[in-house]
């Protein structure tokens, strides 16, 4: 993301905001940092704070109304960010509560024009600023003050960030959103197990910025923010590579034609016990075996249990994981869709994996709140495994449960280049069979074939 103007930005301390900002706030701006209590709002600005704290000019956190100076303090020291050499020097908190309340609004100005003229910081927060408005005495009397503020930080080599409990409708009421060059949101949506917390940016004047509600969490370096994933541009040089790559499941390549398209999407969909991690692991581990580093995603199996899993199937799990092989699990209880698909998609970007295996993504789906968002994330994903000669295999879980249905299932169809049937049959003795629905590109036999799986792994009769 380049910025419009070349102008100087201050970084925020979270390379993935940056990222999202254009490259961070622009520089000698004014901006709006707005959400409900608890959202991440004054974690946020005091990063921003320790990361551009360089020795040369001071920043100045300001509380007003809120929490007490010493809590503010006191709770920052739990982040890897903070450094307490940099406290009281190169950042400074004041309190300005019993300012206000003596004085109203009114009593601000003189202080800051007396503290911006005495130690000329880089970086102004005030923390909270919409709680002025409580002992504002007329509407007329905010918009003088805020007016006011903001022609004495205009004269100022200064940055500037108003933080506040503001809403939706706040924006059109307030007169500190019409002086503001940025405005950044911070949501957070309750989950039964978690919240979901979300960052957005509604206006950054001068500025080209990723749109739309970008996941993150609190963690100890701070805000962990993981931009949304959008479709990617087709390269101008791009072109596909024409070759085709095994299944590693005996028969089931010449049923699709020779193998797997290079960059191509397989989607696996079968009931309880069909097979499908089995063909998952099977796939990845034949890429080991032909040199193409893997990512194995899984939600279901413990790291244990998968281990076991590819010793049974003949490879060793510590001399695949040594060969390229990578595994990364997420319990299905905490599963956070926008970390693991950030994750997979920095893999892919990074050019460490050739192969991807997903098992299984109905367990995106039942943890995802949002069903459209989910959608929109794994298109942009499949798209970016083609740009990135990426071969990846889904697994989906049918026959039974809320992410089995037929709208789910056409949903991730027909986003995949094939499409692999898996289907149990018989009481007394089981027996299994896939078919290949569709392949793109590719002649397919369409006829149902017996899957057999032993100690060796599944192969078709």
């Amino acid at each position: 993301m380049n910025n419009v103007n070349n102008v100087n930005r201050v970084r925020t301390g979270s390379i993935q905001a940056d990222y999202v900002l254009g490259g961070g706030f622009p520089d000698h701006s004014i901006n709006i940092i707005m959400g409900q209590p608890g959202t991440g709002k004054t974690i946020f600005a005091e990063q921003l704070l320790f990361e551009n704290a360089q020795g040369d000019r001071p920043s100045l956190f300001i509380t007003t109304l809120s929490e007490p100076l010493t809590k503010a303090v006191r709770y920052v020291q739990q982040f890897a960010f903070y450094d307490e050499r940099k406290l009281g020097t190169d950042i400074q908190y004041h309190d300005v509560g019993s300012l206000l309340t003596a004085a109203g609004p009114d009593g601000l100005m003189p202080w800051m024009t007396d503290i911006i003229k005495t130690t000329r910081p880089k970086i102004i927060v005030i923390d909270s600023f919409r709680a002025i408005h409580d002992l504002s005495t007329s509407v007329q009397q905010m918009r003088r003050m805020v007016s006011e503020l903001a022609g004495l930080l205009s004269a100022y080599d200064v940055t500037t960030f108003l933080l506040g409990e503001y809403t939706g409708d706040d924006v059109q009421r307030f007169p500190e959103f019409a002086i503001g060059d940025g405005i950044v949101e911070f949501a957070r949506r309750p989950l039964s197990t978690r919240d979901e917390r979300f960052f957005r940016v509604l206006k950054l004047r001068g500025s080209s910025y990723r749109q739309g509600q970008h996941a993150f969490r609190i963690g100890a370096g701070g805000l962990e923010i993981y931009p949304r994933l959008v479709s990617p541009n087709l390269p101008t040089n791009y072109e596909p590579r024409l070759k085709r790559v095994s299944t590693g499941v005996a028969g089931l390549d010449s049923m699709v034609g020779g193998g797997l398209w290079s960059g191509s999407t397989t989607l696996v969909v079968g009931p309880t016990g069909s097979g499908k991690t089995t063909l998952a692991l099977q796939f990845i581990l034949e890429g080991v075996r032909q040199g193409e580093p893997g990512l194995y995603v899984h939600f279901q199996e413990n790291p244990a249990q998968l281990r076991r899993a590819i010793d049974s199937l003949g490879m060793n799990a510590e001399k695949a994981i040594a060969d390229g092989l990578r595994l990364r699990y997420e319990s299905p209880v905490e599963l956070e869709i926008d970390s693991i698909i950030v994750d997979i998609f920095e893999s892919i970007r990074s050019g460490e994996i050739q192969r991807l295996a997903v098992d299984a993504i109905g367990d995106l789906a039942a943890a995802a709140s949002d069903a459209q968002r989910l959608h929109d994330y794994l298109y942009a994903l499949v798209q970016h495994f083609t740009v990135h000669h990426v071969t990846s295999l889904l697994t989906f879980e049918s026959g039974g449960g809320i992410t089995s249905t037929l709208e789910y299932e056409q949903r991730f169809s027909y986003m995949s280049d094939n499409v692999l049937q898996l289907a149990l049959h018989g009481q007394e003795r089981t027996r299994r069979t896939l078919r290949v629905v569709k392949t793109r590109q590719s002649e397919h036999d369409p006829d149902v074939r017996e899957l057999a799986i032993n100690a060796g792994g599944a192969r078709i009769v």
